[in-house]
C-alpha cells in the first residue's frame, strides 16, 4: 500500500517538538513518522476523548531491526521504492 504524503504546517510548542523528536528517535520514528502514527491512532479509536498511547517496543542501534529502518529510510531518500521491510531484510541477509 502507497500513500500520498503532502506538506502541512503545524505550529508546535518549541520544547515539546525539540522532546518528541528525541522520543520518537528512540523508536526509530522521525517526528514526522511519529505524528502520522498517533494521528492514524486517533482516527482509528474514533473516540475523541482518548489519547491515543504508544503501543509499540523502543529500537536500539544494535538490533536488527534498526539496521533494517535505516537501510529502508536510506532508500526512500534515494527514490527507491520500498514496499516492506521484509524485504528490505531479505537485501540485508537478515532473517526475520
Amino acid at each position: 500500500m502507497t500513500y500520498e504524503k503532502i506538506r502541512s504546517n503545524v505550529y508546535l510548542d518549541k520544547n515539546l517538538k525539540k522532546t518528541a523528536q528525541i522520543m520518537f528517535k528512540e523508536y526509530g520514528l522521525s517526528l514526522s513518522d511519529g505524528l502520522n502514527m498517533l494521528l492514524k491512532q486517533a482516527i482509528d479509536k474514533k473516540d475523541k476523548f482518548l489519547i491515543p498511547q504508544l503501543d509499540i517496543e523502543p529500537v536500539y542501534s544494535d538490533d536488527p531491526d534498526y539496521k533494517i529502518m535505516q537501510e529502508a529510510k536510506k532508500a526512500r531518500k534515494e527514490g527507491e521504492k520500498v514496499y516492506s521491510l521484509d524485504e528490505v531484510a531479505k537485501k540485508l541477509g537478515i532473517d526475520l
